[in-house]
């Protein structure tokens, strides 16, 4: 199966998005409500939110290694990850005392998700599309 540059840079991107979600894993589970405190965050629920960073890393590392099969795997992590950019900066701008120590990460995600955006535009094999309704295969 010949697969086109872009496709292969948009499973590279979504590999790498998965490293950082790891990333966020490990800062959920090790060090948000020890290390940084603000905004304040019961254990429980850091612990929690980790188990969901390190399955979507999962579900990202190993739907790059057969990208044109999970592509749909790409929309649900891109519109988790404009929800989470849009949830963010609304109570970092719109609610007072909240703070903006992780400001940063919205900007990281919105990358991500522009690339996975442009990379899906410059290929001539898929369309915005096939990331939010998967192609029909008989088995």
């Amino acid at each position: 199966m010949n697969t086109s540059k872009s496709l292969k840079a948009l499973a590279i991107i979504f590999f790498l998005s998965g490293i950082w979600d790891i990333i966020a894993g490990f800062n959920y589970a090790f060090m948000i409500g020890t290390v940084y405190t603000e905004p304040p965050v019961h254990r429980f629920y850091a612990i929690f939110l980790a188990t969901f960073f390190l399955c979507f890393a999962y579900l990202q590392i190993l739907s790059a290694f057969n990208i044109r099969r999970y592509l749909f795997i790409i929309g649900s992590v891109l519109i988790g990850r404009i929800l989470y950019v849009v949830l963010l900066y609304a109570y970092i701008f719109g609610e007072p005392g909240f703070p903006s120590t992780f400001w940063w990460t919205g900007v990281v995600d919105i990358s991500w998700s522009l690339l996975y955006i442009i990379l899906t535009l410059i290929n001539d094999e898929i369309s915005l599309r096939d990331l939010f309704l998967p192609k029909w295969q008989e088995s």
